[in-house]
């Protein structure tokens, strides 16, 4: 005679996923990994089909685009170098979004930190080297906080959307970028192509010792897990995650809404305004309109794809940073225009926006039979 009730050893032996309890505990987290995962598979899926349309193999995109991206170290190295400022300018995105903020303004930022850490650069080449470079890094996050607190200001104070703000103010960024490098800051012996006059070799950051990665990937991952830690480990972040949640709410409570906003929305531009640092003090050396590489942008889909949160931006932005670096051989090879990364990432953008009704309706993960 047996019972209809399974015995505790039984209970044991249910996998995980059919446990209802286990998907009620845990189907939030698989959804926040399954539902970005499946997007970017589809994504590369309705590529694979355009690139077809043009008589190439979708299987030979897929494996240059590995070989680009992660297939040496070589290309390791590429595809980490591009991650560190895609890592910043997502928490650009990312920082705003706890308090239900949607700021798209991190290329401005970027433009505007650069601007400000080649200025304080070449207002102390007297000084010494690290002097320099901390004060390139402050100047930078000074200048893209401010920047983008006028989003913050424009939204709290006058009832401006955001969004839209932001996104004016990069081009604004990219007029005062293109006056002053053609103007005042003009280095004469550029020609060509105009720039400010260099910030020195001894200035520059370097990279880590044993690659040729600069390093940028490390501020940024550190800027990612301290964001982590003030979003999910703080008073603060608690009480900017209850803003986002519902402001009317916040401030019955007693929350300052407005201190939040600004100081929420300088820190994202301080992340941003660093990227533009490292690009001028790793990379560039100078600022010029190179600089305008549209890593702002990107890193709006990072901070998309990793649902806003500052640890899983890490991964993502170094995903989104080899097909970025595979671009090159794919044009080699395949003989694709380089720009043919970034219709990907437009069509991952669409496939990561369109996947987001999916969230809290995927059954199973409900732990429901």
């Amino acid at each position: 005679m047996t019972s209809g009730v399974a015995d505790p050893v039984e209970r044991a032996a249910i996998s995980p996923a059919a446990d209802p309890g286990f998907l009620q505990r845990y189907g939030g987290t698989i959804e926040y990994i399954l539902i970005p995962g499946a997007a970017l598979v589809g994504a590369l899926g309705v590529f694979g089909i355009f690139v077809a349309l043009f008589g190439k193999n979708p299987l030979d995109l897929y494996f240059y685009m590995y070989q680009g991206a992660f297939g040496t170290w070589f290309s390791w190295q590429n595809t980490l170098t591009r991650a560190a400022p895609l890592i910043l300018t997502a928490l650009c995105t990312a920082l705003p979004a706890q308090l239900g903020m949607v700021i798209i303004g991190g290329e401005g930022a970027l433009l505007i930190g650069a601007l400000a850490a080649t200025s304080a650069a070449l207002a102390m080449q007297w000084a010494p080297p690290l002097a320099v470079q901390l004060a390139m890094a402050a100047a930078g996050m000074i200048g893209g906080g401010l920047w983008i607190m006028l989003s913050g200001g424009l939204r709290q104070y006058r009832g401006v959307n955001e969004t839209i703000s932001s996104l004016l103010l990069v081009y604004i960024a990219l007029a005062i970028l293109n006056h002053l490098v053609e103007g005042a800051m003009r280095d004469p012996a550029s020609l060509n192509k105009p720039s400010t006059r260099e910030i020195g070799a001894a200035n520059m950051i370097g990279s880590i010792p044993g690659t040729d990665v600069h390093w940028g990937l490390v501020f940024g991952m550190v800027a990612a897990i301290a964001s982590y830690i003030l979003i999910y480990h703080t008073v603060f972040g608690f009480a900017a995650r209850v803003a986002g949640g519902n402001i009317r709410a916040a401030k019955i409570v007693g929350l300052s809404v407005g201190k939040l906003i600004m100081t929420i929305c300088f820190l994202a531009g301080a992340s941003a305004g660093l990227a533009g640092m490292v690009e001028v003090a790793a990379v560039q050396g100078r600022t010029n309109a190179n600089l305008a590489a549209g890593y702002g942008f990107t890193g709006i889909l990072v901070a998309f794809l990793a649902r806003q949160n500052p640890l899983a931006i890490i991964p993502v932005a170094i995903l989104l940073g080899g097909i970025s670096a595979s671009g090159g051989l794919l044009q080699r090879r395949l003989g694709l225009p380089d720009a043919s990364v970034q219709v990907l990432q437009g069509i991952i953008f669409v496939f990561v926006l369109a996947s987001d009704a999916l969230y809290g309706r995927i059954g199973f993960l409900k732990g429901k039979s």
